[in-house]
């Protein structure tokens, strides 16, 4: 998975001709887009590229009419002010203030009207939804198939509201966590994860058989030695699974089985053991605690105090200022 330091592009425009130019080259589509006339036009678009994530803004003043033509990202916007009806695969929805919905889902077209207002979308890459559900071993194609457009349940937009506040206020509003790989890998997997608990999908199914059958501790041996020694990479549970040679249920089912936990959660331990390390051998004149849980991926301070004082007995300034 493409995981980089975000970075952030603005755009503001009132000429139409430029405005389609622009936003046809910033999403690599075939792209129509009929303005309303209207002197006081104006669009404006503020993005924060993550590589494997997009997150975006986009505010503008007239009644547009957009078609778009097919997307390999999934899509999903929230209606901040203002109106869409978007229409897609045969699926109409109008939205408002709040409504949480796919634009468009990967390799389709969609067409919207937009009233003036603002939007917020978040585009994420399709390998970013393997990599957390384990669907797609190396060489095939993802078999994950969204089958609505629309949240599965009206109040699972909250979870989606909720996931898109959080990666604002506690990941990219933190100059330590903005530039760290692991945080920004973390938080791709958090979006997926709540895209794929928001919205209806398929996903391929498991052997329970052959996954009780594989769970040995050789299995979680091999595991284990790959999140050790990797710890300090962008590797979630597929990576891991893909390492022990098992599918995700059958990685699963070990750690359960013999250590009683899960393999994030292990994962997660190994790199609070790694920060501990690191807090005891920094320079405190240099280093700070929330620098150095961000550079092991632990999105948010007050949390990863919590977890470190629950574990070692004591907050982490303490072992920084020893």
């Amino acid at each position: 998975m493409k995981t980089k330091v975000p970075t952030t592009h603005r755009f503001d425009s009132g000429d139409p001709e430029t405005i389609h130019d622009y936003l046809a080259h910033a999403y690599h589509s075939t792209l129509t887009i009929r303005a309303a006339v209207d002197a006081r036009y104006r669009f404006r678009h503020h993005r924060v590229d993550a590589g494997s994530f997009w997150w975006e803004t986009l505010d503008q003043s007239t009644q547009l009419d957009i078609d778009v033509g097919p997307s390999t990202a999934l899509v999903i916007c929230e209606v901040v002010s203002g109106r869409v009806d978007r229409s897609c695969a045969g699926a109409h929805g109008r939205f408002g203030p709040g409504d949480v919905f796919l634009a468009t889902l990967p390799d389709l077209a969609c067409s919207m009207r937009w009233l003036p207002g603002r939007i917020t979308a978040c585009l994420l890459s399709p390998s970013v939804l393997d990599r957390v559900t384990g669907t797609a071993p190396a060489g095939r194609a993802s078999r994950i198939r969204f089958t609505g457009l629309i949240p599965a349940i009206p109040a699972l937009a909250g979870l989606w509201r909720h996931t898109t506040s959080y990666l604002h206020h506690v990941v990219l509003g933190n100059p330590y966590a903005y530039r760290e790989p692991l945080v920004i890998a973390n938080a791709a997997r958090m979006l997926a994860a709540s895209a794929l608990a928001v919205f209806p999908h398929t996903s391929a199914g498991w052997s329970s058989t052959l996954d009780q059958r594989a769970a040995t501790t050789a299995t979680l041996r091999r595991a284990t030695a790959f999140i050790e020694e990797y710890a300090d990479r962008d590797i979630g549970a597929a990576d891991i699974a893909a390492a022990a040679q098992v599918s995700l249920r059958t990685l699963q089912l070990a750690f359960r089985r013999h250590l009683d936990t899960t393999p994030m959660a292990y994962l997660r331990r190994v790199r609070l053991d790694r920060a501990h390390r690191d807090l005891m051998q920094a320079d405190p004149r240099r280093e700070t605690v929330s620098a150095i849980a961000s550079r092991w991926g632990f999105l948010s301070h007050s949390r990863f105090t919590a977890r470190y004082h629950a574990t070692y007995g004591f907050p982490p300034s303490r072992t920084l200022h020893a």
